[in-house]
C-alpha cells in the first residue's frame, strides 16, 4: 500500500542510545601505602580494604585500578621530591608498587583500562588523563575510592571535575595520612558540588548497576 495524504511513511526504527554509565576507579591500593613500616603507610589503610572490595564487586566490570609509580628520571619539582623520598625510586615491577594481595585477584577480573584488567599507572598524584578519559562516554561519571584522600584521590577528583566529569567520592572507602587530613580533604571536595559529591558507602552500593558477580562473595 502506498502512503496517501496524511499518512506517514514508516521510517527506520530508532535505536535507543545507552544511558550514562558509572566507572569505579580504585586509586593506588598498593603495598607501599598499606604495609606496616612503609614510610608512606596510610594508618587506616586496612580499614578500607573491605569497603573497596565491596565496591569492586558491585560495580564490576566497570572498574579500573590505578597505581602511583616513580618516574625513571624525575624532572622539575619531582627531583627534590624524590630527594626527600629516595626509597621510592624503584621500577614499576618492584613489590612496593604492586596492589595489595587482598585486591590483586579482583583487579584481574574487571574490565580495567584495556578490557582485560589492565592497570592505569601514573607518575603523578592525579590519575586523570587519557587512559581514564578514554573509558568514559559523554555523560558517564566516576566513583572514586582508595588512597590517599588528601593526595591522589583529591588530585584525581579535581582534575576530572575540571574536565566536566561528575565525580562521587566514597568517604568510607578512602583514607588519608591521618584522620584530620582525611576529613579536611572530604570537606574541600564537597565544596565543588554538585560536580563532586562525597557519598557514603551505603549510597554508593545502592547506586551500583547490579549485584556483584566476581569471585570472592557478594557485594551486599
Amino acid at each position: 500500500m502506498t502512503a496517501g495524504p496524511g499518512m506517514a511513511t514508516p521510517g527506520p526504527q530508532a535505536v535507543a542510545a545507552p544511558g550514562p554509565a558509572t566507572q569505579l576507579v580504585v586509586i593506588d591500593m598498593q603495598n607501599v601505602f598499606g604495609q606496616d613500616g612503609s614510610p608512606w603507610q596510610a594508618p587506616r589503610f586496612g580499614q578500607i580494604v573491605d569497603p573497596v572490595r565491596r565496591l569492586v564487586q558491585a560495580y564490576a566490570p566497570n572498574v579500573v585500578f590505578t597505581r602511583f609509580i616513580s618516574a625513571a628520571q624525575p624532572v622539575g619539582a619531582w627531583v627534590p621530591y624524590y630527594q626527600d623520598w629516595p626509597f621510592a625510586l624503584q621500577p614499576a615491577d618492584h613489590p612496593m608498587w604492586q596492589l595489595v594481595p587482598e585486591l590483586a585477584g579482583l583487579a584481574t577480573q574487571v574490565r580495567g583500562s584495556d578490557g582485560h584488567g589492565g592497570l592505569v599507572d601514573a607518575t603523578t598524584f592525579s590519575k586523570w588523563g587519557e587512559a581514564l578519559a578514554g573509558l568514559l562516554a559523554p555523560g558517564d561519571s566516576l566513583v572514586l575510592a582508595g588512597v590517599s584522600t588528601d593526595c591522589c584521590v583529591i588530585s584525581t577528583a579535581l582534575a576530572a571535575a575540571d574536565a566536566g566529569v561528575a565525580v562521587q567520592v566514597v568517604a568510607e572507602a578512602c583514607t588519608g595520612v591521618d584522620d584530620e587530613s582525611h576529613r579536611a580533604a572530604l570537606h574541600v571536595m564537597g565544596l565543588y558540588g554538585p560536580i563532586i559529591k562525597v557519598v557514603s558507602l551505603a549510597a554508593a552500593l545502592a547506586a551500583a548497576p547490579g549485584p556483584g558477580t566476581l569471585a570472592g562473595g557478594s557485594a551486599a
